[in-house]
C-alpha cells in the first residue's frame, strides 16, 4: 500500500528535509523542526504524489487516502486533547500548500478550519472570549468562501468596511463581538446567495474541499505565471500541509509575525521582520494592518515609534533568537520564518531558504563562508547567475535633484523610473508595448503577480517589509516601496494623492527600493559599483571553472565594459557593426553601388584605415587576450538607405542618377535574406571585401605588437560556411594576404583562421573542415534558426502556444534545444576533435550567457563560451556551477 500522508508532532516525525520531493518544502521542513526539537504545532502532510495523482485521475484522490487522513487527524487529537468537530473543546486546522520550491503567497491556505455555528460556542466558551472566537470564524468563511467557494474577497470585505463605519472605528482590532457574530451572520448570508447552498457546517466537509481546493490553486493563473517566471515544473505538484491551528489573535499575550535570520534585502547579519499583536499570519503578509518591527534595530531603522517585539516581550523574543541560531545552524542558509505566540508559547509554523536580493544573497554566501558555515563550492553554488543582473543594473545618482512626493519602506532595493499604472493588466499591456512602468497598488495580492513582473518597480500605500509585494519583489529583483502611507490612491478616478499633488496614471514617476523614496520624474541613474563581496565570490568562482569567458564586443566601451567584468578575450567582433558608423556608411554604399572591382576596391581604401584603426584600438585594449573577428556577415541591403533624403545624398555623392541608384537596391534585395547571399557567400562573389578586412587585421596586429612590445595574434573567423572546399577557398586568401604583409612589412603575421558552425552542414562535415581549421566557434543562433527551420524573428506569433501546449520545454533561443542543436553541436565536437586534436573549441551565440546552456556547453567539452558584456559575470558564475553539478 501506498503511503499518502506523513505525521508530525510532539517532537517526532515521520518525515525529515531530505523527503522535500515528496514532502515540499514547508511538509519536509515542519517534519525536520520536529526531529530537532523546535516547538512546531502538530499536524500531518499530503505527499506531492496525491496531487500527481489527482490531476492524472480525473480530479479524484487515492482510494487509501481517506483512512490514512483519517488515522493522521487521530494522531493530531491525540497529542492535543482536543476533538475535530467536537462541541465543547474543538480541534480547529488550518491547510497550506508547500511545493518542493517556494511560492510565496501563489498558492491557497485556509485557516480556522473546524468552525461553524455549534463548534464556534465551544471556542467562545473554552477561550473565554466571545470576540475572539466570532473573529475566528468570520475569518474562517472569508477564506473558505475565496478559496474553496471562489467568492471575492472583496465582497466579505465591504460587509466589514460598512459594519466599521456605522461603528466609527478605523481598526479590525476594535470590532467588538457583537459586531463580529452580525458580521458572521451576514457573511453566511452572502455564502447562500452567490451559491445557494448554506455554508458548510460538517468540518470533516469542510477538511476534503479545502484540500481540493489547494490542489486545485497548483493550476490557478497565478501559479501557471510564477512556475514560468521561476522555472518551476508542473509535473513537481504541490503537498498540502495540515496543523492544529495556534492563535495570535486570541488577546494581547499574543501575536503573529514574519523574521528572517538575515536582512533580506542587504545581507546584513541581523535579525529581520515584524509581527502584529492580536492578529493571524495572513494579515503580517497580507498588508492589510502595517505591523511593528521585530528588533530594537529595526524600529530605529524605520522611525517607528512602536514598540519592538525586543521591547514588548523579550522573554519570548530571546526564546525565538535562540530558535533563529538553531535553524541557521542547522540548515546552513539564512531562513525565512513564520511564527505565532498564543498566551505567551512560542509555535513555530515555518521555516525556509529565504527569498532574497541578489546583493543580500552574495553578502550571506561570502561571510557563511568565511565564518566556517560552508565551503566554496556551496558559496559559489548558492547564487542564481541570473540574479547578477540586479547588481550591474544602474543606481541613482545621488547628486542629483529630487523632488521627493513620499518616503515609505525599503523593501526591495535598486530603483526605476516609469509612468504609474494601476491595474496588473494594463502594466503588462505597456510593457509589451516598450513602456516602463511602476505599478502603484494599496496592496499587492498573488493576483498581481503579471502585474508585477511586467513593471520595472512597485509601490505600495500599505504593508510592510514582510508583506507580499516585498517578498516577490525581493524575489523577483523589482524595486519596491512598501507602506508609503502619506500616499491616498483613488482606484476609481486612477490617480494618487500625496500632499497637495494629484499623480495620474500615464505621470512618470521614481521609486528608490532602497531608500523608499517615491520621487517625481525622472532621476539620472549612475552605474553601480561592486562589492569587495561580490569580487570575492567571482574569484572563487574563476577558480572552480573550467570554461574560459569571453564577451561579444566591437566598440572600445564594449571591450572595456566586458573586461571590467572579467572577460578573458573577445569571442565575437562582428566587423559589420563598424559600418554603420555614419562617417563611413558612405564609403561602404559606394563600395556596394560600384559596377567594377576596380571601383569597389577604390571605395574599400577608404574603408581600409577606418577598419584598421577599429581592430588596432580593440587589440591595445585586449592585449594579450584572444580577439576572434569575424568576417563580413550580413547580406549587402542592409548597408542601403531606406529614406528618401538618403537615397538622393548618396545619388549625390556617387554622381549617379537616383533612378540608377533605385534600380540597384532592387538587385540586392532577397526574398530570404537569411539564407541567401551573405557571409563567406559574398567573400567568394567579392573577395575583395574580405582581403581588404584581413589585410586591415593584420596591419592592426603587427603596428600594436610594435607599439606595446607585445605579440598579438588575431583569431580571424569565417561566417557561414558549409563545407571543406569553401574554407579552404579562404584559407588560400588570408594566406595570400599574409603573404604580400610579409613582403611588404618584412615581419610575418601569426594568426588563427576558424569558421562560425552554423549550418547544419557544418556540423555534419565538421570533421573534414576541421583538418584546415584552427577553430570552431558555434554560432547558436543561426543554427537554432535553420535546424528548427524557425525565425526568431517572426517566433513570437507561435512559439508561446508551443511553450503553452509543452510541445517545447524552453524557447530554444534563450536556452539550447540540447535534442536538435545540442546533437548536432556535440557530433562537430567530436568530429571536429577526431580530425584535429587541437582544434579550439568555443560558442558566440546568445545561448553563450544563459546559465541551461552553459551548463551543457561545459559538459560538452567547449572550451570557451562568449556573450554580451554585461552576461559575462553571469557566465562566469554559470560555468563555475557547471563545474560544480557536473562533479
Amino acid at each position: 500500500m501506498n503511503k499518502w500522508v506523513y505525521s508530525f508532532g510532539a517532537g517526532s516525525a515521520e518525515g525529515e528535509a531530505k523527503l522535500k520531493n515528496l514532502l515540499g518544502g514547508k511538509g519536509s521542513n515542519l517534519a525536520e523542526m520536529n526531529n530537532i526539537g523546535i516547538p512546531v504545532p502538530p499536524g500531518f502532510t499530503i505527499t506531492t504524489e496525491v496531487c500527481n495523482f489527482y490531476y492524472s485521475n480525473s480530479q479524484n484522490y487515492p482510494s487509501e487516502l481517506k483512512e490514512q487522513l483519517k488515522l493522521a487527524l487521530g494522531n493530531i487529537e491525540n497529542i492535543t486533547k482536543m476533538k475535530f468537530g467536537d462541541p465543547n473543546s474543538p480541534l480547529l486546522l488550518s491547510v497550506r500548500s508547500g511545493a518542493r520550491a517556494s511560492m510565496p503567497g501563489m498558492m491557497d491556505t485556509v485557516l480556522n478550519l473546524g468552525l461553524n455555528d455549534i463548534t464556534v460556542e465551544g471556542l467562545a466558551k473554552e477561550s473565554g472570549d466571545d470576540r475572539f472566537a466570532y473573529d475566528s470564524y468570520r475569518r474562517f468563511i472569508q477564506m473558505y468562501g475565496d478559496v474553496v467557494l471562489e467568492i471575492e474577497s472583496s465582497q466579505f470585505e465591504e460587509i466589514i468596511e460598512y459594519e466599521k463605519d456605522k461603528e466609527n472605528i478605523k481598526l479590525d482590532t476594535e470590532v467588538s463581538a457583537i459586531s463580529w457574530k452580525k458580521i458572521t451572520n451576514q457573511f453566511k448570508d452572502l455564502v447562500k446567495s452567490k451559491t445557494g447552498k448554506d455554508f458548510p457546517q460538517d468540518p470533516i466537509d469542510q477538511l476534503w474541499g479545502s484540500v481540493g481546493a489547494v490542489f486545485n490553486s497548483w493550476m490557478n493563473q497565478r501559479a501557471i505565471t510564477y512556475r514560468k517566471l521561476n522555472d518551476i515544473p508542473e509535473s513537481w505538484g504541490t503537498a498540502v500541509n495540515i496543523q492544529a491551528m495556534v492563535f495570535g489573535n486570541m488577546g494581547n499575550d499574543c501575536c503573529t509575525g514574519v523574521a528572517f535570520t538575515r536582512n533580506p534585502s542587504t545581507g546584513e547579519n541581523n535579525y529581520y521582520g515584524e509581527y502584529l499583536i492580536n492578529a493571524q499570519g495572513e494579515d503580517v503578509v497580507a498588508g492589510i494592518r502595517t505591523p511593528q518591527n521585530l528588533t530594537i534595530k529595526g524600529k530605529f531603522d524605520h522611525n517607528s515609534e512602536e514598540l519592538s517585539m525586543e521591547e514588548s516581550i523579550p522573554n519570548i523574543y530571546r526564546e525565538l533568537v535562540d530558535i533563529f541560531t538553531k535553524l541557521e545552524s542547522h540548515y546552513l542558509d539564512m531562513q525565512d520564518i513564520e511564527f505565532t505566540v498564543q498566551k505567551n508559547k512560542l509555535w513555530i509554523l515555518q521555516t525556509r531558504s529565504g527569498k532574497r536580493t541578489t546583493a543580500a544573497a552574495v553578502r550571506i554566501a561570502v561571510e557563511m563562508k568565511n565564518d566556517g558555515f560552508i565551503n566554496k563550492k556551496l558559496a559559489v553554488s548558492r547564487i542564481d547567475p541570473l540574479g547578477l543582473d540586479q547588481l550591474l543594473h544602474p543606481t541613482l545618482d545621488p547628486k542629483a535633484n529630487k523632488i521627493i512626493l513620499s518616503k515609505g519602506l525599503p523593501a526591495s532595493p535598486g530603483a526605476a523610473s516609469g509612468i504609474v499604472v494601476f491595474n496588473s493588466d494594463v502594466a503588462v499591456e505597456m510593457s509589451k508595448n516598450g513602456e516602463d512602468v511602476i505599478l502603484v497598488r494599496m496592496e499587492t495580492s498573488p493576483e498581481d503577480i503579471h502585474g508585477m513582473h511586467a513593471a520595472k518597480g512597485i509601490l505600495t500605500s500599505r504593508g510592510g517589509m514582510t508583506s507580499h509585494a516585498a517578498v516577490v519583489a525581493r524575489g523577483m529583483g523589482r524595486p519596491c516601496v512598501a507602506g508609503a502611507g502619506e500616499i491616498l490612491i483613488d482606484h476609481a478616478k486612477d490617480n494618487f494623492t500625496v500632499s497637495d499633488r494629484i499623480i495620474k496614471a500615464g505621470d512618470l514617476i521614481t521609486i528608490d527600493g532602497s531608500l523608499g523614496e517615491v520621487i517625481l520624474g525622472e532621476v539620472p541613474t549612475i552605474l553601480p559599483e561592486l562589492s569587495k563581496d561580490f569580487s570575492e565570490l567571482m574569484k572563487w568562482a574563476d577558480e572552480i571553472r573550467d570554461l574560459d569567458v569571453r564577451a561579444n564586443a566591437e566598440t572600445p566601451n564594449d571591450v572595456k565594459t566586458a573586461l571590467e567584468f572579467g572577460a578573458e578575450g573577445i569571442g565575437l567582433c562582428r566587423t559589420e557593426h563598424m559600418f554603420f558608423d555614419s562617417e563611413r556608411i558612405l564609403a561602404v554604399r559606394e563600395m556596394i553601388y560600384s559596377d567594377t572591382e576596380i571601383e569597389r576596391r577604390k571605395a574599400l581604401e577608404k574603408i581600409a584605415p577606418m577598419q584598421k584603426k577599429d581592430f588596432a584600438e580593440i587589440f591595445e585594449l585586449m592585449k594579450n587576450l584572444p580577439v576572434t573577428i569575424r568576417l563580413l556577415d550580413p547580406p549587402l541591403h542592409e548597408f542601403l538607405p531606406r529614406e528618401k533624403e538618403e537615397l538622393e545624398e548618396l545619388a549625390k555623392h556617387l554622381d549617379k542618377n537616383i533612378a540608377v541608384i533605385h534600380s540597384r537596391s532592387l538587385q540586392l534585395e532577397e526574398q530570404n535574406p537569411m539564407l541567401g547571399h551573405r557571409g563567406c557567400r559574398l567573400g567568394i562573389t567579392f573577395p575583395e571585401i574580405y582581403e581588404m578586412q584581413v589585410r586591415s587585421i593584420f596591419e592592426a596586429a603587427l603596428y600594436v605588437s610594435k607599439k606595446m612590445k607585445i605579440r598579438i595574434k588575431p583569431e580571424i573567423m569565417v561566417p557561414l560556411i558549409i563545407s571543406d572546399k569553401e574554407f579552404l577557398f579562404f584559407k588560400t586568401l588570408v594566406e595570400n594576404v599574409a603573404s604580400k604583409i610579409t613582403e611588404e612589412y618584412g615581419e610575418t603575421p601569426k594568426y588563427l583562421l576558424g569558421t562560425m558552425v552554423e549550418l547544419p552542414r557544418a556540423a555534419l562535415n565538421a570533421g573534414n573542415i576541421a583538418l584546415h581549421a584552427d577553430f570552431f566557434s558555434f554560432g547558436t543562433n543561426d543554427l537554432t534558426q535553420t535546424t528548427l527551420g524557425i525565425s526568431r524573428d517572426d517566433c513570437s506569433k507561435f512559439l508561446p502556444d508551443y511553450l503553452e501546449n509543452k510541445i517545447m520545454e524552453n524557447d530554444p533561443f534563450v536556452s539550447i534545444d540540447i535534442d536538435g542543436v545540442g546533437v548536432l553541436v556535440r557530433s562537430a565536437v567530436k568530429e571536429g576533435l577526431k580530425a584535429n586534436k587541437i582544434l579550439k573549441l568555443g560558442i558566440c551565440g546568445e545561448h553563450g550567457g544563459d546559465p541551461k546552456s552553459i551548463g551543457f556547453f561545459h559538459n560538452t567539452g567547449l572550451q570557451y563560451v562568449s556573450c554580451s558584456p554585461y552576461r559575462v559575470p553571469i557566465a562566469r558564475l554559470a560555468a563555475a556551477q557547471a563545474k560544480i553539478n557536473n562533479n
